[in-house]
């Protein structure tokens, strides 16, 4: 497949003020019809836009003729600003600032990993505002709450120490020769940003696709957001032999399934 980056131009939001403003990097495609749903991007932790899974949505929504927005959070990517920085709660301003950028009547958000917990704060807020247009969500590999979840409570006296001295810690990546960087700032905004405290109000559907083999986040944590998801109606497709990516052929046919039901 021609690299869809390099067909499609990447334009810059500023999103914050002053000293805090940074530029976000963004590619919109427009759809055939302004009455069909746009397709939007929302990243994992250190990922991009030009991942395998987002260029698939994007390659999907061409075919569908659906309005397709990509883009990199602060840190990330072709973004300004500094990775250290980042929190949920900026990644998160920076995530309703792109969409409300581009409206639609009908939105789709498409959450890979962190990215799953963005687009459960994003819907969050939406509806908190009263201009919630989402119409589906598609998580792959859901992390919501993954700093107080799955970080916080595996935290080793050193790395400990680290956030008290230093205020982040390093740990080796599987995905990248640079380690992972967590900072106290990105741990304790995690804490205000939290949603499997209470009922999870999206008023869309959901799938989550989830794989067993996921080093990263284990497929008991997907089972517990379906838990706080009693009111909407939510798929889960567990993938056996499914790892943290999920960008295998096969995963990113579940994927395209996914999103085309929601159309």
């Amino acid at each position: 497949m021609e690299n869809a980056a390099a067909q499609g131009t990447i334009r810059h939001l500023t999103v914050g003020q002053g000293l805090d403003a940074r530029e976000i990097a963004l590619i919109y495609r427009p759809g055939t019809s302004a009455d069909k749903p746009l397709l939007v991007w929302l990243g994992g932790y250190r990922s991009d836009m030009e991942g395998t899974k987002a260029l698939e949505m994007e390659k999907l929504g061409i075919e569908l003729g659906l309005s397709t927005l990509r883009f990199d959070y602060s840190g990330h990517g072709q973004s300004g600003g500094a990775f250290r920085e980042g929190t949920i709660s900026r990644w998160l301003e920076e995530s309703l600032a792109v969409v409300e950028a581009h409206p639609h009547s009908n939105v789709i958000l498409v959450g890979s990993s962190m990215g799953g917990w963005i687009a459960l704060r994003a819907v969050q807020e939406l509806r908190k505002r009263g201009t919630s247009k989402v119409t589906g969500l598609v998580l792959i590999a859901p992390a919501p709450d993954f700093t107080h979840e799955l970080i916080e409570p595996a935290l080793s006296d050193a790395e400990r120490r680290q956030l008290e001295e230093k205020g982040y810690f390093e740990e080796p990546s599987e995905y990248s020769p640079e380690p992972n960087i967590f900072t106290r700032a990105l741990l304790e905004d995690g804490r205000e940003n939290r949603v499997l405290t209470g009922m999870i109000e999206t008023g869309c559907p959901v799938h989550i696709l989830q794989g067993m083999k996921d080093p990263d986040v284990p497929f008991a944590h997907a089972l517990k957001l379906v838990e706080f998801l009693p009111a909407d109606d939510v798929v889960l497709t567990l993938i056996r032999d499914g790892d943290h990516r999920l960008s295998r052929p096969q995963d990113i046919e579940r994927m395209r399934a996914a999103i085309s039901a929601m159309d």
